[in-house]
């Protein structure tokens, strides 16, 4: 008796990458790839834990981008104010 088909590791973490990183909804993704919501949703535990983890997970990347973000932008400012105070002192 057959258990149905088998999925490559690559094909399931493709499959749930999908869903997490590239937001589209679970539906979507199980009707394109031609398999079940259920498994989708269990691949999505199985790689990424509960729900709730994947939440705080993408919120500490959030979190780490919008950190990023403004340490470029701190610098960008710093230099800003250096070439303002030179040309405030030395004007041409």
């Amino acid at each position: 008796m057959s258990k149905g088909k088998r999925y490559t590791e690559e094909f399931k973490k493709e499959a749930v990458k999908q869903v997490i990183e590239r937001g589209y909804s679970v539906a979507e993704v199980a009707e394109r790839l031609g398999v079940c919501t259920k498994t989708l949703y269990q691949w999505r535990t199985d790689f990424h834990g509960s729900p709730k983890e994947i939440k705080s997970s993408d919120d500490q990347a959030e979190i780490a981008r919008l950190k990023a973000e403004l340490n470029r932008v701190t610098e960008e400012r710093d230099i800003l104010k250096k070439a303002a105070k030179y040309f405030a002192n030395n004007p041409e």
